[in-house]
């Protein structure tokens, strides 16, 4: 069964977001495993992709776009059906892609705004209800 974790940052800014799931994708690709990074259009996946080239100077984290059929050890895929991803499925979506469950771990990053409290709340509250292992972690600045 797939184990969801909460990561709630304290700060409101959706940048902020994404540079953590930059910093989470790269613990998780050096750890091994395989990462899906789901966003909602190719604007953010465009944004996502320049970010990964540029969040840290002194590393390099291989990533594609899944929709360019290259295999990466960090892939982005805005809708795409996933193809052999078993490992890490970082959401950054409006709402939570139909195949999570074919992940071992969904990581769902929380940011200080209304709408995303709104939307991880009721999230938390479906996942638990379905028996889903279940992980809260608050992040700092």
């Amino acid at each position: 069964m797939t184990r969801i974790d909460f990561y709630v940052l304290s700060s409101d800014q959706t940048s902020d977001g994404d540079l953590f799931a930059c910093r989470l994708a790269e613990k998780a690709y050096r750890a091994g495993l395989r990462v899906l990074i789901a966003v909602d259009d190719r604007e953010r996946a465009e944004q996502l992709d320049t970010l990964l080239w540029t969040f840290r100077e002194d590393s390099f984290l291989p990533h594609a776009s899944q929709s360019a059929g290259e295999r990466a050890a960090v892939e982005i895929n805005c809708g795409e059906e996933p193809e052999q991803h078993h490992g890490l499925l970082i959401n950054l979506c409006t709402s939570v892609p139909g195949w999570f469950s074919r992940f071992e771990r969904l990581a769902e990053i929380v940011v200080q705004q209304p709408e995303a409290l709104a939307r991880s709340r009721s999230r938390f509250g479906h996942f638990r209800d379905r028996g889903y292992p279940l992980q809260s972690h608050r992040i700092g600045n």
